[in-house]
């Protein structure tokens, strides 16, 4: 009675495929096509035209303020009411390069003076105005 231990049969088929050699064919073929792909470059050429760039000049600036009581001031000079306001803005919306206009509203103004304004701006075609002097309200007491 002699007992093999550990031991197996001679004539067993083993069912797993060894994978450790095609594991290092698939990664030889990996690095030969790394290094035999070409550098791919993602510039596209163009060929631009040479001019002498235009002359910029500075923008003409407009202070156009309104105070407390929604009266309307163009450079400092009073308009009388909205129809100057429009006029004025239709001579900017006719040229090609327009003037910049910087809207200063008082603190006190109601927002119905500004909103007016800024309407009549953006219906007759004024693109270049901003609001300034925010710093008016700012807290002093920071």
């Amino acid at each position: 009675m002699a007992m093999n231990v550990g031991a197996h049969k001679e004539d067993e088929v083993l069912m797993e495929i060894n994978t450790t050699p095609l594991i290092d064919v698939m990664l030889v073929l990996l690095v030969m096509l790394i290094i035999t792909i070409p550098i791919q470059t993602h510039a596209v050429k163009l060929n631009m035209p040479k001019g002498v760039p235009p002359v910029q000049h500075e923008p003409v600036v407009i202070n156009l303020d309104i105070d407390a009581q929604g009266k309307v001031f163009w450079n400092g000079q009073w308009l009388q009411d909205e129809s100057a306001v429009e006029t004025q803005f239709q001579a900017i919306a006719q040229q090609s390069d327009q003037d910049e206009v910087h809207l200063r509203p008082n603190k006190e103004v109601t927002y119905d003076h500004v909103a007016r304004v800024l309407s009549a701006a953006q219906r007759i075609g004024v693109n270049k105005i901003g609001l300034t002097g925010h710093e008016q309200f700012l807290d002093a007491t920071r």
